[in-house]
């Protein structure tokens, strides 16, 4: 009968090591304990005419399942029918003897029980494996709506004790039971929680070191004579548009020269050094703190193909392996395809610089007269809130492109998959989020020219220009918006959708039933082999998982993505917002409890994977370092004003000759940094108007002045702006150098391994051989 469970034949007997002695049948692994619970469940709208193609194609599915002497329970309820699928028991016998035989995957010989995640991994593997007679498996007959939807059940004895423990805010400052975690979701699932909070511990001290130069910025408030110098000045700058701006002062803008120091000084340099070799030290550390675990949960020499092999073989004795394959005409496609999609990306990046100098014209020009004061800063904030919704919407469209060209290069499996969407998506990402940063960083008010020389967008806009306390107050707040609009709308979202989700489907469908006390004390039991609940009770505990929002193979992938990101912008432009690291703590922390709350009451329950490690994000993480190195030496040697005031002190302030005593040597700093342009001068008679260079109280100005290094006669440039531009380079060519040798240092000082985990391992090894040694002399 289909369905029917059948007693294993000679030759599966001897397959999974049973041998008869006397007559009785001796097993050589421990017996397999099947749980109460089923492994998986399929939904499907319920089809009264048998004649349609959906009902066939369904009953054709469950059909093979049966042939496979896979169990399947039928319960219907309303417009819905539940299929509840329980493997036999020769199923894990086989996995267990493949994974004892293996040379790679031995972990699991020494458990008594098959835990319910490997269960529910293995049923997966077999569905989305058992095609019908017209060659189509279960994710296309899910994308043709013959099965509604799929779903693994949750535990409700280790999910309330999971809820107790981690899945709460008030546990936000608690450690998290990472072995409970890998017992319930699976090992990938623990290794991110554990980088998780690995990555949150580790920030504390880069948050800490933050603040103290967030800090030592506001302490010299008062004190320093930049902001004095600009507050105080009575110079007279020229006109940041055409037509309407006009001429304004200088002090004008000392609230924005005092934002500027809190960013821009002395101790930033030493914050982004520290940041670059921190990010080694993270990896380093992560790398010791995964083996720990990897080791105690026996997946150190765990190999992904090894074990996909397994799986074929326990679906489908005559399989064949999928051949690895190698197509130079595809990857050539999407190579070209890539390169297209991060020009597209970039286009878009232009189009927000066009955007921020119109908007500043129209404020400029607009009768609002804070707003026609402020027209460049409220044109930077605005192109920053366009810059996000840039992001929410590339995002969904990255995501369609990345996955399209998965499907173009034929992947061999689903790790292969995983990893290719993982750095394309990565990539596009990426540059989505940083193309305007380093625009703010690297060529904002670089490339804008000078009085009788704008560089002008299609002849009509002038480019923007930096404040003459320098550009990087710009990139920090291009930052702090897009950073944080970024984790809390997320984080809001992330929460509330689950959550509205589950309220929704809760008041579309009727309240379930209490369990019966009989049902409810096998829960609370240890759970017998085929052991069952009664069907009322299967429908709820079914139902109730039914109701969860769905979770699908890239829904931890969301998660890494988005704190990979994050952990971008904490280390490649943390010169400009030291800051960062002590947002990204305080966001982490909320983040650890509230992907726990929705993935252990507000979600399905993921199908457990197995792994023993992060997969390809080690290799963007470090790739992420090495960018961070470069980033933060430009950002200090190109767009901080660090290199320039460096020059000053020593060559050109009150303090080169090395005689002034009774004087700070950067009075005169600001003044030295402009250069003046007259009005009657032929080569700039057209740039103003008169109206232009009418102060605000009423007088004509005959010169102002812009941030330059140029000769007031033939506004070349000056041998000071040579000489701070072979500084810049050598600067930052040192401070790389010198990074770099300290990452290198830091990653050789600190072994991948603690040496009692390679202990562990060897002497592990070693009693494996003699076991095995032992049985041979048998």
């Amino acid at each position: 009968m289909p369905g029917h469970r059948r007693q294993p034949s000679i030759e599966l007997l001897e397959f999974i090591g049973v041998v008869r002695e006397n007559g009785s049948e001796q097993p050589s692994l421990p017996p397999v304990h099947t749980p109460l619970s089923y492994d998986y469940v399929l939904v499907a709208k319920t089809i009264d005419d048998q004649e349609k193609e959906n009902f066939r194609k369904q009953s054709a599915f469950i059909e093979e399942l049966k042939r496979k002497n896979l169990k399947v329970t039928k319960i219907r309820d309303d417009n819905v029918v539940f299929y509840g699928i329980q493997a036999p028991r020769e199923i894990f016998e086989k996995y267990r003897y493949l994974l004892r035989v293996s040379d790679a995957c031995n972990w699991s010989c020494d458990q008594n029980v098959v835990p319910l995640s490997t269960r529910i991994r293995i049923v997966h593997f077999i569905l989305n494996h058992t095609p019908i007679n017209t060659g189509e498996d279960l994710r296309e007959l899910m994308k043709k709506k013959v099965f509604e939807a799929k779903f693994c059940l949750h535990e409700k004895k280790k999910q309330r004790e999971l809820r107790q423990s981690w899945a709460r805010w008030t546990a936000c400052l608690q450690g998290q039971p990472i072995t409970a975690v890998r017992n319930y979701f699976g090992e990938k699932v623990a290794l991110y929680y554990l980088w998780l909070g690995w990555y949150t511990y580790l920030l504390i001290p880069a948050a800490f070191l933050g603040l103290i130069v967030f800090l030592y910025g506001l302490a010299f408030f008062n004190t320093s004579p930049l902001i004095k110098e600009v507050c105080e000045a009575d110079t007279v700058m020229c006109p940041l548009c055409d037509k309407r701006c006009k001429v304004w002062q200088l002090s004008d803008t000392c609230t924005y020269a005092k934002v500027s120091l809190l960013f821009d000084n002395n101790g930033t340099v030493l914050f982004a050094m520290f940041m670059a070799v921190w990010a080694t030290l993270f990896l380093e550390f992560w790398k010791r703190h995964r083996a720990s675990y990897v080791c105690e949960w026996k997946v150190s020499d765990w190999c992904e193909e090894e074990e996909e092999l397994i799986l074929e073989i326990v679906n489908n004795a005559n399989c064949k392996p999928k051949k690895h394959k190698h197509s130079y005409l595809r990857s050539t496609l999407v190579l070209i395809c890539v390169t297209v999609m991060i020009l597209v990306i970039i286009g878009l990046t232009h189009a927000l610089v066009v955007f921020r100098v119109m908007t500043a014209v129209l404020l400029a020009e607009g009768s609002w007269k804070f707003l026609s004061e402020h027209s460049n800063t409220g044109a930077m904030m605005l192109g920053a809130f366009l810059h996000y919704l840039i992001i929410t919407i590339m995002t969904r469209i990255n995501r369609i492109v990345a996955m399209k060209l998965c499907e173009i290069e034929e992947t061999r499996s689903f790790a292969a998959t995983e990893k290719s969407f993982t750095v394309k998506m990565f990539t596009f990402q990426f540059f989505t989020y940083f193309s305007s940063l380093f625009y703010v960083a690297f060529f904002l008010g670089r490339i804008n020219g000078h009085p009788g020389g704008y560089v002008r967008i299609a002849g009509k806009w002038r480019l923007e220009e930096c404040h003459p306390s320098g550009c990087l107050t710009d990139l920090f707040i291009q930052m702090a918006i897009i950073m944080v609009l970024k984790q809390t709308i997320s984080n809001v979202f992330e929460f509330t959708g689950p959550w509205f989700g589950k309220w929704l489907k809760r008041r579309r469908t009727q309240k379930l039933q209490r369990k019966c006390a009989h049902c409810y004390l096998k829960e609370e039991s240890e759970p017998k082999y085929e052991a069952e609940l009664c069907d009322n009770c299967k429908l709820r505990d079914w139902l109730s998982n039914y109701r969860l929002n769905d979770v699908d193979s890239f829904s931890l992938f969301n998660e890494f993505l988005e704190m990979v990101i994050q952990f971008s912008f904490t280390t490649i432009f943390v010169a400009a917002f030291p800051l960062a690291p002590l947002l990204a703590l305080i966001n982490n922390i909320i983040e650890i409890r509230l992907d726990a709350i929705k993935m252990v009451t507000l979600e399905r329950r993921m199908v457990p994977k197995k792994t023993n490690d992060i997969g390809v994000w080690t290799d963007v993480l470090e790739a992420i370092g090495v960018l961070a190195v470069i980033a933060n030496g430009l950002v200090i040697g190109v767009s901080s004003d660090f290199i320039p005031r460096l020059v000053y002190r020593y060559r050109y302030g009150p303090c080169a000759n090395g005689t002034a005593t009774d004087i700070d040597c950067m009075v005169g700093y600001i003044n030295n940094t402009l250069s003046t342009v007259r009005v009657d001068d032929h080569n700039i008679h057209n740039e103003f108007s008169p109206n232009q260079m009418m102060t605000h109280s009423g007088l004509n100005a005959s010169f102002c002045s812009y941030k330059d290094y140029r000769s007031n006669e033939d506004y070349s440039l000056t041998p000071q702006f040579w000489l701070i531009l072979a500084v810049r380079f050598a600067f930052v060519i040192l401070f790389e150098h010198v990074v770099v040798i300290c990452k290198f240092i830091a990653a050789w000082f600190v072994p991948s391994a603690p040496m009692q985990v390679k202990n562990d391992r060897l002497f592990d090894k070693l009693n494996r051989l003699k076991e095995e040694l032992r049985s041979f002399e048998v």
